[in-house]
């Protein structure tokens, strides 16, 4: 391990954009100045014109390992969210078998600390018949309990009101919700195959997954925490009128948080057009108020936190049909330039972004170490080029699917370089031979 000496950077943290040196000894930051001069054994980094933030700390992915792998894995979506900023990730329960238990649990944190670039936790899984289990969850361990209110794949849907009642009461860690309500979803799509057959348009994705659907099922979940006291986070909300249950502020000071993601900043529902499939996910990308609005929404701190749902799956999958087209996007490796286009767009500002991609996560889950730039923290970093233009080709992508939605697309910014646990992993979108990442401690 080298340590490193950063200089000329414009640092970008807690509110704040100045000119500054970082100082990196071993895995952690050990200074922040100006004029810092090189030690003996230093490697130095000129960071002239680039922007010196914290790594990027993604709270919502699916890996897809174990029992998914030929979409990718523990390894190669680590190597993608490294390349593009991204130091450390917290990944879902629905994997094959799903994360329902300590043991399973355990199995994957065993091929992350062998496989992944960079840091790593893990969610329980909430299904009818844990709630033993959930309740004797370690809250220095495990970030968070994964409910999902509509089906998933494997058992992972709550349907028991009582087991709902009892995780939103008992558990230990933060409960988060996938909220969507089954009930709507299968009526709107009996009317679509009545309609249409076996030939649904993917145009109606957002009214089958409708906005109806994912306001229904957050209200539920808003008025059930508030009932229980229990510590909720409401994930990918996807519509403006999701917005109005949740108050600004922050987020240290909340029991209910949200979090939206970078395509429902995006996309729209115009875009179901060209993309087709392919920005096929749930909840469903919706219209330009929608986009605008959590927008806004995030600007204002009603929405806490920003996420990928980073869920990569086949391109011979997504070119099926409506009905047998999975739903799910990969994004991870230019979620953080596909973010930075709201700042150059005047629509957020820098230090919000930062503030919503890394300091809002480590601050919701406690976790030890990681998401400011501070002096004895880990030096988890990502270096921005604003000035460096990047259009998504192909040969680009990390992600193991080998696509994204972005290919095509130009963006104003480029990731000049990322450090994880002081280790520079990756150059100029080359990744760069590192040893793995850390498990994410939660200091609670």
């Amino acid at each position: 391990m080298a340590d490193w000496l950063i200089v000329n950077a414009e640092l970008v943290n807690e509110g704040r954009r100045f000119p500054a040196d970082l100082r990196v000894r071993g895995q952690r930051i050990e200074q922040i100045g100006q004029g810092l001069a090189a030690r003996a054994g230093e490697q130095v980094f000129d960071a002239s014109g680039l922007w010196l933030l914290p790594g990027m700390i993604d709270d919502h992915v699916h890996f897809r390992e174990p029992g998914y792998t030929a979409k990718g894995d523990i390894a190669s979506e680590s190597r993608a969210a490294v390349a593009g900023g991204v130091t450390s990730f917290i990944d879902m329960p629905n994997t094959k078998p799903a994360a329902l238990t300590e043991a399973l649990l355990e199995d994957k944190f065993a091929i992350a600390s062998l496989s992944s670039l960079a840091n790593y936790a893990f969610y329980f899984g909430a299904s009818n018949d844990n709630l033993d289990a959930i309740r004797a969850l370690d809250p220095r361990r495990i970030p968070g309990v994964k409910v999902f209110l509509c089906e998933s794949t494997g058992n992972l849907f709550v349907s028991d009101p009582a087991t709902l009642e009892g995780v939103f009461r008992d558990s230990p860690v933060t409960v988060l919700v996938h909220a969507e309500d089954s009930r709507i979803i299968h009526a709107n799509l009996d009317r679509a195959k009545a309609e249409y057959g076996d030939d649904i348009p993917m145009r109606l994705h957002p009214e089958i997954r409708s906005r109806e659907a994912c306001l229904e099922s957050t209200k539920w979940a808003v008025e059930t925490a508030r009932r229980h006291g229990t510590r909720l986070h409401v994930l990918h909300v996807s519509t403006a009128d999701e917005v109005a249950l949740f108050a600004p502020g922050p987020i240290a000071g909340k029991r209910i948080t949200a979090e939206t993601c970078v395509h429902f900043l995006r996309y729209t529902d115009s875009d179901y057009a060209t993309l087709g499939g392919k920005i096929k996910c749930n909840p469903a990308i919706k219209a330009a108020a929608d986009r605008d609005g959590l927008g806004r929404a995030l600007a204002d701190t009603r929405i806490d936190i920003l996420a990928t749902d980073h869920a990569p799956h086949l391109e011979s999958e997504k070119a099926h049909p409506y009905t047998s087209c999975p739903s799910g996007i990969p994004l991870i490796q230019f979620a953080l330039q596909s973010a930075l286009e709201q700042v150059l767009d005047g629509k957020l500002t820098l230090e919000r972004v930062v503030e919503a991609y890394a300091h809002a996560p480590a601050t919701l889950f406690a976790i030890e170490g990681r998401g400011f730039l501070r002096e004895g923290h880990f030096a988890d970093l990502a270096l921005v080029d604003p000035g460096s233009p990047q259009t998504v080709r192909r040969h680009d992508i990390v992600s193991k699917c080998g696509w994204s939605p972005f290919e095509g697309d130009t963006f104003r910014a480029s990731i000049a370089a990322t450090f994880v646990n002081g280790n520079l992993v990756a150059r100029n979108g080359k990744l760069a031979d590192a040893p793995p990442g850390m498990r994410l401690a939660f200091d609670r």
